[in-house]
């Protein structure tokens, strides 16, 4: 039996480990893994011990694709802003809801008489939602109604959005991002300037003059009044750098290109997202229907809603879903993302917003078992900071969705490194290259300040398929490396087949 002084030395002892532990515990991240992967284990410790995480909150997890073990964790439970992470989640959902050949209508109809080759009444351009619109599809449409006969229309042409709410943006897009491309305005009627489909925007080039001097020459995509251009843009003698801004005036469509550039110089380019689109696609349809001689007595007069009883003269179709993710995912296009959440919700809900569209993603969620309480959604691309993931949920999904239908299109719009073709190495055609990593990880991005994200699946230098989520957050300067560095060494791991 222990002296009394001696009692009461153990039980002072006994409280401070009891005090102290506790805080110990929660200040140390957690991390765990598979006793059977201890040299992998040592190898992804060592990564996350980067200094240049100091500071940083970071979560990892790393599972076996085959049975859904987790094999590392790091932090995976805690809620980390995932970025463009977020279009995972959206993509999924809308495979589930909507289906791989799902696609987007776009309706001209008619409310009034139709006498001769003449309508007396008006016309309507109905959106339901295609953010791949381009100038030649609104030709297409024109030149559908001349076909079947219209030659004059004695009424207004007016512009249909009605299909989605009339809330342009998502609640946390900042007020200096409104004018660009990546967070350029949803509508359920768009247009886009070229095949990689940035709806809602316009493509402004500055060119050179031929003599210093002289004003720049500027272009549009796709050509219109939609947009007013303030030239004040110069040419300069050609041993002088270029320096030109090509910004939109907030809160109105003049786009100002200023500064300079040197003759013989490269043009300078940049996508300048619109206010309310479905002008512009009103301006281009207008355009289209002079094109093929169709007269308008009327105007065309801004947004108003087809009345029920009006007439579909002519009407097209979108690519299939499936089609779509390419440069959805690819190219990770917010604006598709966006445009899927509210259709999700008026599919579903009868109702095209944000709000209805997210309830919808969180009820798949929680359909095939990811933690959807867990999260916080704000939006469809990610580009909120408001949203918060945890790594495990992510890989969670990664792993429930390679028993659906459809996993092989998902599976197909994923990023693929190193691999130089935009539209199969997407957003990682640059990175990883000339490691086990290329053209085997596939991967989706993610990009905000202060946020990268990489989550996605890649094989084993053994042959084992593995998913994994990187959701790194509040760094300073850049840990992309990091990111890299987990997927090159995850492409040259072997795990032991022991029995």
């Amino acid at each position: 039996m222990l002296p009394a002084k001696a009692k009461q030395i153990v039980v002072m002892f006994l409280c401070s480990v009891m005090l102290f532990a506790p805080f110990q515990a929660y200040d140390n991240p957690q991390v765990t893994a598979s006793s059977e992967n201890e040299a992998l284990t040592d190898q992804l410790n060592m990564i996350m011990a980067d200094e240049k995480l100091e500071g940083a909150l970071a979560g990892v997890s790393i599972r076996s694709a085959e049975t859904g073990e987790v094999l590392y964790e790091h932090d995976a439970d805690k809620r980390l802003k995932p970025a463009s992470n977020m279009k995972l989640l959206t993509a999924a959902a809308a495979l589930e809801v909507l289906g791989s050949d799902y696609t987007f209508p776009t309706e001209v109809l008619a409310e009034g008489e139709i006498k001769g080759n003449k309508l007396h009444g008006d016309l309507y351009l109905k959106g339901k939602g295609d953010p791949t619109l381009m100038e030649k599809d609104f030709d297409t449409l024109a030149n559908a109604l001349k076909e079947a006969g219209i030659k004059e229309v004695k009424g207004n042409v007016i512009a249909d959005d009605s299909w989605y709410d009339d809330v342009r943006l998502s609640e946390d897009i900042s007020w200096n991002d409104e004018t660009n491309y990546y967070a350029a305005q949803v509508s359920a009627l768009t247009a886009a300037p070229n095949e990689d489909y940035d709806a809602g925007t316009v493509i402004v080039e500055a060119h050179p003059a031929d003599t210093a001097g002289e004003p720049a020459e500027v272009k549009v995509v796709p050509e219109n009044d939609y947009v007013e251009i303030i030239n004040q843009a110069k040419t300069v003698p050609m041993n002088q750098e270029k320096d030109i801004s090509i910004e939109r005036k907030h809160g109105t469509n003049q786009i100002i290109v200023e500064g300079e550039i040197p003759v013989e110089g490269f043009r300078s380019r940049s996508w300048v997202a619109v206010d309310e689109p479905s002008g512009l696609a009103l301006h281009l349809f207008g355009r289209a229907l002079d094109k093929e001689g169709i007269k308008v007595k009327g105007e065309l007069a801004g947004e108003g809603s087809a009345p029920e009883s009006a007439e579909l003269l002519a009407s097209k179709q979108s690519m299939p879903l499936e089609e779509l993710l390419i440069p959805f995912m690819k190219l990770s296009n917010n604006g598709h993302a966006e445009t899927l959440i509210k259709e999700m919700g008026k599919v579903v809900h009868d109702e095209g917003s944000w709000e209805k569209g997210l309830e919808v993603v969180e009820d798949f969620l929680m359909d095939i078992g990811v933690e959807a309480d867990t999260l916080r959604l704000r939006d469809g691309s990610g580009m909120s900071h408001v949203n918060m993931v945890p790594a495990h949920e992510i890989s969670e999904l990664l792993y429930q969705v390679r028993g659906k239908e459809w996993y092989p299109e998902y599976l197909a719009s994923l990023p693929v490194a190193g691999r130089s073709d935009r539209f199969v190495g997407g957003t990682l055609r640059y990175r990883m290259n000339d490691t086990p990593a290329e053209d085997n990880v596939k991967a989706k991005t993610g990009s905000l300040t202060g946020v990268t994200s990489l989550s996605g699946y890649v094989t084993s230098k053994d042959g084992e398929e593995l998913i994994f989520a990187v959701v790194l957050n509040n760094y300073l300067g850049s840990v992309q490396d990091i990111e890299d560095e987990i997927a090159i060494t995850l492409a040259e791991s072997e795990f032991s087949s022991e029995e």
